[in-house]
Order: C-alpha cells, then structure tokens, then sequence
C-alpha cells in the first residue's frame, strides 16, 4: 500500500493541510500512522478522494470528441513570430504549452485572457513515478 503523508496528499489534490485533515476527522478519507508515527492516508483511498472531487471546467466549444484528454483553460501567454507562435495555458494547476502557426492564433483569436481548450489526443505519454526503495 500506498502511504502518502498529509501535507502531500494535501498538494497532490490542492487543498491546505487543514482540509485533508478535515476529510479525516469526518471520515471522508481514512489515515493510519506511518512507522515513524506520522498520520498518513492510503494512495487509493486519495485517488478515489481526488477523481470525486475533481472539478472539471465547462467545455465551451461544444464539441463531441474522441480525444478524452481535454483541458480548458487561460491563455496566459502567446509568443509569435511571423510564421510559428507558442501558446501558453494555465488549465488548473497545469500549464499546457502548444506550438502552433501563427496563421491558426489570429484565426483563433488567442491572446492573454481568452479561455480555450488544450485537447491532445496521443499515443505516445510518458508515465514516470519515484523509485521504490528495495
């Protein structure tokens, strides 16, 4: 099992410290002492917690599509030159880059401020975890 201390399971979810520990006095999430004797919470019962919790803004496009990776956020910022721009956005605690033609920012009307959504649709996600000490 998964042990994850509160103060990170509090970051992993974007909460403070106080509401993880409110989730465990109301029985939300269930937490256990480590060997050290610090409260911890199970990887599970946290991933449970985080997709209950997860809130997913409003799509504003509209669109049916097979992509399920869909971000909608801010752009926060547009680097152009005349034929390549790179736009950054900030969809929830997740900054998602894109480079694109300069052509599809004005067609897109991308400036700082406008909402869009980051849809990426690929075979190719790197996963990477800790080390596990053996």
């Amino acid at each position: 099992m998964t042990q994850i201390r509160i103060k990170d399971a509090a970051l992993f979810l974007g909460v403070s410290d106080d509401t993880v520990r409110r989730w465990i006095d109301n029985g939300s999430l269930a937490a256990s002492a480590d060997e050290t004797g610090r409260k911890v919470v199970d990887g599970v019962d946290l991933a449970r917690l985080a997709k209950e919790h997860a809130a997913n803004p409003v799509d504003p496009s509209g669109m049916n599509s097979s992509a399920r990776n869909r971000f909608v956020g801010l752009v926060t910022r547009v680097t152009s030159d005349v034929v390549m721009s790179q736009v950054e956005l900030q969809c929830g605690p997740h900054r998602v880059v894109s480079l694109m033609s300069t052509e599809a920012v004005r067609e897109l009307d991308l400036k700082p401020g406008s909402v869009a959504v980051a849809v990426i649709k690929s075979t190719n996600v790197i996963v990477e975890s800790p080390r596990s000490a053996s």
